[in-house]
């Protein structure tokens, strides 16, 4: 059966709404950014840009780097952004816009994020980097979805209890990142672990201005989080939802973490441009020579 238009809904041009984009504009390797201007910190390395396209905070530029097609996508920042970019991404090469039917043969997406993002451990210093082994949902967004075949209940029952979660929010859920892009970008200066990822900046990553959050000492709480030798390492606002849609469509996804804050002793990095650039370079380097 057709999928309905005011479910896939495409632009005047045959592009999907929100992102702008034809099928042939993106390449198999997708690299995720939130600012729209790291797009270009990204492809200024390229050889050549063939697509380029931008609405809202969705912007794209496609090109090439060493003989590799990459898409470079700016996502905005937080988990309802990605719920937009991830399933557009997805009926981009999963979904026949002329007949709105899905594809009998699915095609799985490269998904590479290279993100900014703060420290929990003080072991983890400012201007250090980290790929997502593992991410924790804390902002409900996935629960819209079937997430049985993608949850870790017994690491999810270890934090409710740690944390004393309030039953007033969200389930927590812990998904897995990708295993062949964690291989792909092994590497002895890139620590793993646990991501949280909040659905805000302030009130639900525990920051305080004027408001009070509902738990004082959530952030000291997740510091302290154990199940096994998994520890939650870093906290930021998108993991969470692209391994989480990721892992339900069929896509493989690693999150890189730029680490320039460090929330346990407080300290923030004096050129967070420079080790978000020196991230950029490594992920290129390794998409080039291993994908």
């Amino acid at each position: 059966m057709p999928i309905k238009e005011s479910e896939l809904i495409l632009n005047p041009d045959g592009s999907i709404y929100h992102l702008n984009l034809k099928p042939e504009n993106i390449a198999n390797t997708i690299i995720f950014v939130g600012d729209p201007d790291r797009v270009e910190r990204v492809t200024s390395h390229f050889d050549s840009i063939d697509f380029e396209t931008q609405k809202r905070e969705f912007k794209t530029q496609t090109g090439v780097f060493r003989g590799k097609r990459i898409s470079v996508i700016s996502t905005g920042i937080g988990p309802d952004n990605i719920d937009i970019v991830l399933n557009e991404l997805d009926a981009l090469v999963n979904i026949d816009f002329n007949t709105r039917q899905i594809k009998k043969e699915l095609n799985s997406l490269n998904i590479v994020r290279i993100g900014t993002s703060g420290s929990l451990q003080k072991a983890i210093p400012v201007d250090s980097y980290l790929a997502s082994r593992y991410a924790l949902d804390l902002n409900g967004m996935l629960q819209s979805y079937q997430i049985d075949a993608i949850s870790n209940p017994d690491i999810e029952q270890t934090f409710i209890e740690q944390t004393q979660w309030s039953l007033n929010k969200a389930r927590p859920l812990v998904i897995s990142g990708s295993e062949k892009l964690f291989q792909v970008f092994a590497d002895s200066n890139l620590s793993s672990g646990l991501t949280a990822t909040a659905g805000g900046f302030y009130g639900p990553q525990g920051r305080v201005l004027r408001l009070k959050p509902q738990d004082k000492e959530l952030n000291k709480k997740m510091d302290a989080f154990q199940h096994e030798n998994i520890k939650i390492t870093n906290l930021e606002m998108e993991t969470s939802a692209i391994y989480g849609l990721s892992g339900l469509l069929g896509h493989e996804a690693i999150s890189l973490n730029a680490i320039i804050a460090n929330r346990a002793v407080g300290t923030f990095s004096k050129n967070p441009l420079k080790v978000v650039d020196n991230l950029i370079t490594f992920a290129l380097d390794r998409i080039a020579e291993k994908l």
